[in-house]
């Protein structure tokens, strides 16, 4: 990330327009406190995970800003839980996105 886009924020989020670029932050906000307090992933299904062990709000997460700004919101979106949570998370994130739109891990 940029020293630009740590200043203003990624692109994909600056160019939203207003009411969509309140929802991305709040979906970032929910995202960075999944991988807080549950993680991305999950060695058992079951709660908040589904059958492939995969956080089952992070997905809907990943499907709404795949549906506003496709992959290049979603890779926002990474690069933001990277810079908050750590790579190992962001890895954990790439896993549970897997099949949503054109994301690959």
């Amino acid at each position: 990330m940029s020293i630009w886009e740590r200043l203003f924020g990624h692109p994909a989020v600056r160019q939203l327009p207003p009411e969509q670029k309140r929802e991305v932050k709040k979906l970032l906000a929910d995202l960075i406190k999944i991988g807080e307090m549950d993680d991305f992933l999950s060695v058992h299904p079951g709660g908040d995970f589904n059958i492939r062990c995969h956080h089952i709000r992070a997905r809907r997460i990943g499907e709404r800003l795949n549906k506003l700004g496709g992959l290049e919101l979603m890779q926002a979106a990474r690069s933001h839980v990277r810079r908050k949570l750590k790579p190992v998370m962001a890895e954990h994130l790439d896993y549970c996105w897997q099949d949503i739109g054109d994301w690959q891990p």
